[in-house]
């Protein structure tokens, strides 16, 4: 069977594959798309998949949003890392998905049903619309607990300038501090305001108000002056360019 990964965290994207390979389920992985523009581009110039797993939060966006620019037959099942309140709408609405971490019992159970079933579900465009509100619904967060010498203070979410990832602990950065974030990239980035934080690559997020300057790259990708850096580079990744000024200009 054809599958296709929606997926932009490349341990995942690998431990699902392992896992794949680990059950009984004969596959052939047609690629690894990382974000909502590829899947787009890709959808747009290949043959439907027989299957796709696709993560809900991606880098530039969420993975509901590509069926807004293009429409596919192929049966998916999601991943997700969102909360049980939040995935009580794909239960309502008889999406399958699967909870990060995806365990190799679930997956199995899932693959299970997916070749029993007699139907190709796709996407209805309701659904879609109530899935995108549901995920969209909770309010973003305003404060940030981290750690502060021994213990613990709660930072305003308006004090960061940027975070970044650095040997897989998570660091926000203020005027003259910095501070370990007990959380990932991914959970962070999720519940932080899109308007006021841009994700320009895997390891680093940027508050709009901290960005003094912007200016070409290497490759078509730019880089960022980024008031209070400590010694750091902030490019833009390739696929982001774009999306990333008309973000900066909104």
């Amino acid at each position: 069977m054809k599958i296709l990964i929606i997926e932009d965290e490349p341990r995942a994207a690998s431990q699902l594959k392992q896992l794949l390979t680990g059950c009984d389920f004969d596959f052939e992985l047609l690629d690894i798309i990382d974000t909502v523009e590829d899947a787009v581009s890709w959808f747009k110039g290949n043959p439907v998949p027989e299957l796709v797993f696709m993560d809900i939060q991606l880098a530039d966006g969420l993975s509901f949003e590509i069926f807004q620019k293009v429409e596919t037959e192929a049966p998916i099942i999601f991943t997700t890392a969102f909360d049980q309140y939040a995935i009580q709408a794909f239960k309502v609405n008889s999406v399958d998905y699967l909870l990060k971490p995806v365990q190799q019992g679930d997956l199995q159970l899932a693959l299970n049903k997916f070749t029993r079933s007699n139907k190709q579900p796709s996407i209805d465009p309701a659904v879609l619309r109530q899935l995108l509100s549901t995920v969209q619904a909770p309010q973003k967060r305003t404060g940030i607990l981290v750690k502060d010498g021994n213990g613990f203070v709660q930072l305003k979410v308006t004090e960061l300038l940027y975070i970044y990832s650095e040997d897989s602990i998570t660091f926000g950065v203020t005027v003259g501090k910095r501070f370990i974030i007990d959380e990932t990239m991914d959970a962070l980035f999720e519940s932080l305001d899109a308007n006021q934080f841009y994700r320009i690559n895997r390891g680093q997020i940027v508050a709009k108000t901290a960005i003094s300057k912007i200016d070409p790259y290497f490759n078509h990708r730019v880089k960022l002056s980024v008031d209070h850096s400590r010694d750091q580079e902030f490019i833009v990744s390739r696929q982001k360019t774009t999306d990333f000024k008309i973000w900066l200009n909104s």
